[in-house]
């Protein structure tokens, strides 16, 4: 990997540190207003719904301008978000400007990689991209644990200068050739745009199946945080920086498995990995016969692990595919727009299960069925698939 990877990988930690560091520190301050515990899930269904309005635009955004100058102002627009929840804006609204700049940082991040990085050494760069982000959410869940606890002002304040450095090192991200430059500029074009690249991804054999994969993956990652931190709170009698630090466990997993599949699944081996998504599901049902902390730390940790090994590859291929077909920004933000619909989707659900008081073991069942029975859907179709593929050859 040359320096110009490190930068990018650098300015991501940084900025994903902040992004994890606010969202339980937002939670904090939210149970210090007495809101109610429905309002927790709630507050990423305000992040991600930034996501789905904005990607007919921020794909296109990316793609038509060097794309270490998006990062920029989308750390810029985090850093709003997070200054105003800093002056008391409502955690909801705030942690939803803080989304709009996600939204658009997304496609940057790592279109950049299937542009700056040969398609060999895109596993490779996806693993270092989501261990970095996953020791994001380890650090950003510990910063979110402990600093709101001492003063929410400064664990704030913390968060904001995390921003700052993230945008600083974006300032220094090398210039990549503009990929796919925009034909034109009106809304309606780029909606029709958006929607062609939707439908050329999702009918493109290996990207339906990545896209699948890992819309399914990120809505339930998103959805588990709140899984564990209820679940840890009834099954363990953790208090809520207790239960916080269970998410800590499931991320260095994550990091463990997407360091491991970096190293042993190539490229054209990505699809290989599909059953290991059906195991993921039973392991989360076992979640519900475990009382003892040792125990639960030892399954989230192999959930996480498990969860890492299946998307890394999956990414990578999708990424690849998306650059081939429709040009790096429009296959991310695609992509961004079906993961985020996946997961306001789950969160929604899970919300409406918290507020009709639904006991989380029956969650807790409900959510791994679902997985593991999404899963052996998807590893059928690709079954079917590649059987029809070998009958034409």
């Amino acid at each position: 990997m040359n320096p110009g990877f490190y930068i990018i990988l650098v300015a991501q930690f940084l900025s994903a540190l902040a992004d994890n560091a606010l969202l339980f520190t937002a939670i904090a301050l939210l149970r210090d207003m007495e809101a109610p515990s429905w309002h927790d899930p709630l507050l990423q269904w305000f992040f991600v719904i930034s996501y789905i309005i904005l990607a007919p635009f921020v794909g296109s955004f990316a793609d038509a301008f060097p794309k270490g100058r998006v990062m920029f102002v989308s750390n810029a627009i985090k850093f709003v978000g997070s200054t105003a929840m800093v002056f008391g804006m409502p955690p909801l609204y705030a942690y939803g400007i803080v989304g709009i700049g996600a939204a658009a940082y997304s496609p940057a991040k790592y279109g950049i990689l299937t542009e700056y990085l040969p398609q060999e050494m895109l596993v490779k760069a996806n693993g270092w991209m989501e261990g970095s982000t996953v020791m994001a959410i380890v650090l950003g869940t510990v910063i979110g644990a402990i600093l709101p606890g001492i003063n929410i002002q400064v664990a704030m304040i913390v968060i904001t200068v995390l921003y700052m450095l993230a945008a600083i090192f974006n300032m220094y991200i090398p210039k990549v050739p503009i990929d796919h430059k925009l034909n034109k500029k009106n809304p309606l074009y780029l909606i029709s745009d958006f929607w062609h690249s939707f439908k050329a991804l999702w009918k493109d054999a290996q990207g339906q199946v990545s896209l699948a994969v890992t819309t399914l993956f990120w809505g339930v990652a998103a959805t588990l945080r709140f899984v564990v931190l209820a679940w840890a709170g009834f099954a363990l009698d953790f208090n809520q920086e207790q239960s916080t630090y269970m998410m800590v466990v499931v991320a260095i997993g994550i990091a463990i498995g997407s360091i491991a599949a970096a190293r042993m699944i190539k490229l054209e081996q990505s699809v290989k990995v599909l059953p290991v998504g059906i195991i993921v599901g039973v392991l989360v049902i076992s979640m519900i016969f475990i009382t003892n902390w040792i125990l639960a730390c030892v399954l989230l940790l192999l959930i996480g692990a498990l969860s890492g090994y299946l998307v890394v590859p999956l990414n990578a291929l999708l990424q690849h595919r998306g650059h081939l077909l429709i040009g790096a920004g429009h296959s991310i933000a695609v992509q961004n727009f079906n993961e985020n619909l996946g997961i306001a989707a789950l969160i929604s659900i899970y919300t409406l299960m918290v507020k009709a008081d639904i006991q989380i073991n029956f969650i807790i069942v409900a959510f791994g069925l679902f997985v593991s029975i999404s899963m052996a859907g998807i590893y059928k179709l690709y079954q079917a698939q590649n059987a029809i593929a070998k009958t034409i050859k």
